[in-house]
């Protein structure tokens, strides 16, 4: 990432996509905890991120800790896709970053104990992952290891995941 700064209504438009996911019931689970560049929560939420993330984050313009909440909110009990549900509202901010021309790095490098303790998140929500946002920048700002990093990655085939009766196959 540049390390050029976006604007608080440029990271809103993301949440705007990711408040739209689809949810179980419409319990809409999510939560995001942001923290901007300049802004006096910055080194706390960059002091959750391990050593190898910090290199990915050191110029992103936001932080972002996704949480997801882990009751139904009309009858109190257990919602068994809160973290999926999260998780396709982070994929909603993801695809509207790129939409934007921006940088979204989702990370599970970091110490999610701290993340909840620190941003006072309570029982009964989850601490699922963080997100870095930024502008895009040069390759040649990372170190020459993650340099060699910087491409897209491979997928598996989809006969290693998709599966027609059962696991694994017939």
């Amino acid at each position: 990432m540049s390390g050029e700064e976006m604007t608080r209504e440029e990271l809103m438009t993301l949440f705007e996509a990711a408040k739209w996911a689809p949810s179980s019931a419409n319990n809409q689970p999510w939560r995001f905890i942001y923290s901007m560049k300049n802004s006096s929560s910055w080194r706390t939420f960059f002091s959750f991120l391990d050593k190898s993330n910090q290199e990915w984050c050191i110029n992103a313009s936001g932080l972002v800790v996704v949480v997801s909440k882990e009751t139904f909110d009309y009858n109190g009990k257990f919602s068994r896709t809160h973290s999926f549900d999260a998780g396709a509202a982070w994929e909603n901010l993801a695809l509207q970053g790129s939409l934007k021309g921006l940088v979204v790095h989702g990370m599970q490098g970091f110490d999610y104990d701290n993340a909840k303790k620190e941003l006072g998140i309570p029982d009964g929500y989850s601490v699922e992952a963080m997100i870095a946002v930024g502008k895009p920048g040069p390759v040649e700002s990372l170190s020459k290891k993650n340099q060699k990093r910087e491409f897209p990655s491979g997928r598996k085939q989809l006969n290693e995941i998709v599966f027609e009766g059962k696991f694994g196959g017939q």
